[in-house]
């Protein structure tokens, strides 16, 4: 199959070549996001391979489809960038990577969370100018704190599994649906707003739906233990920002650590190093002492790219061959 890969960097490069075989699929490395004004680079091939800021909106999969292309194929879990009743209407079928390295993202949820509170990104700066005083970075412990999990799907239930048994916390979870292997290790699931009032720190990992956006917004923050540190390692949109920056002027939220932003499409990914940023609300929120920004490098293992890779591969095989698409994604639902 010849397939156009949008969004690339060098490490996906390398990860998929060494894993396609004899060079079985011709890819097309692209660089550029795919939109409506890059969805011609695509024309003449069999399939697109997306990534989470690509934007498959219903007139870039009619450009698409008017190219040739047959399927959209994302190299990431979620879809919420896809118009998936535009890709059914135009034939083109749409596959997923539904779970790489959960362990990854769940790991780097801890990591964020212990450096946010335990400010150890902050002795690191102040170490390398020779500053070793301690004043300004007081943390806590986590054991015994109540900690409570937004999503318990496998990445959220990896988190909570490691704040219970590692940490020694009393975790509060609240999800559609609960998971009794959870349970059984003493982890509560709660409504929302009572894990909203009752966690020190909350963690989220919930998709991104429309019955989730903003799922932190102006009233969510005004129910929260006041100082509760919250962190997003799952969808940007999950959180309203500009409510966020009002939380944390008013002490409401006492940290925030986010690898994840809603508006990040032009700007993760990308060494902006020497440009100047005109997203206002992110370079606002960078400004607090209390917050901490990395650039959606959760899932970035090796581990993790070489799932990706194997997973995306099988998933064109599959489709080459007309077999059914076990990652396929449809209005109708998630195959699993």
């Amino acid at each position: 199959m010849r397939v156009a890969m949008f969004s690339t960097k060098p490490y996906d490069r390398r990860s998929f070549e060494e894993r396609n075989g004899r060079g079985h699929h011709d890819f097309a490395w692209l660089e550029p996001r795919l939109s409506l004004e890059t969805a011609a680079l695509a024309d003449g091939f069999d399939a697109v391979c997306l990534f989470v800021n690509d934007d498959a909106n219903a007139r870039v999969i009619a450009r698409l489809a008017q190219g040739g292309v047959r399927l959209i194929a994302l190299r990431c879990a979620g879809f919420n960038n896809v118009d998936l009743a535009a890709a059914e209407a135009a034939g083109i079928a749409v596959v997923r990577v539904p779970a790489y390295s959960p362990h990854a993202v769940a790991e780097f949820t801890i990591g964020l969370m212990l450096s946010l509170i335990r400010r150890i990104h902050r002795a690191y700066q102040r170490t390398r100018e020779n500053n070793f005083a301690l004043e300004g970075l007081l943390g806590f412990d986590l054991h015994d704190k109540t900690m409570g999990v937004i999503g318990t799907g496998r990445i959220g239930a990896i988190v909570a599994r490691i704040l219970r048994a590692g940490f020694g916390c009393t975790v509060l979870a609240t999800d559609i649906k609960r998971e009794p292997a959870l349970e059984a290790i003493g982890i509560v699931y709660v409504p929302r707003n009572e894990l909203l009032r009752a966690a020190d720190v909350i963690t989220l990992h919930a998709p991104l739906t429309p019955q989730t956006r903003h799922l932190l917004n102006a009233r969510s923050f005004g129910d929260l233990k006041e100082g509760a540190i919250v962190v997003n390692t799952s969808r940007g949109a999950l959180i309203d920002s500009e409510a966020a920056i009002d939380a944390l002027k008013e002490g409401r939220l006492g940290g925030l650590a986010i690898d994840v932003y809603e508006q990040e499409a032009d700007l993760f990914f990308e060494d902006l190093s020497n440009e100047i940023i005109k997203d206002d609300v992110l370079q606002r929120l960078m400004m607090f002492p209390n917050v901490l920004v990395t650039g959606h490098q959760a899932f970035f293992t090796r581990e993790a790219l070489a799932a990706i890779a194997e997973t995306t591969l099988a998933n064109l095989d599959a489709f080459e061959r007309g077999e059914t698409l076990v990652n396929a994604v449809t209005i109708a639902g998630v195959k699993a």
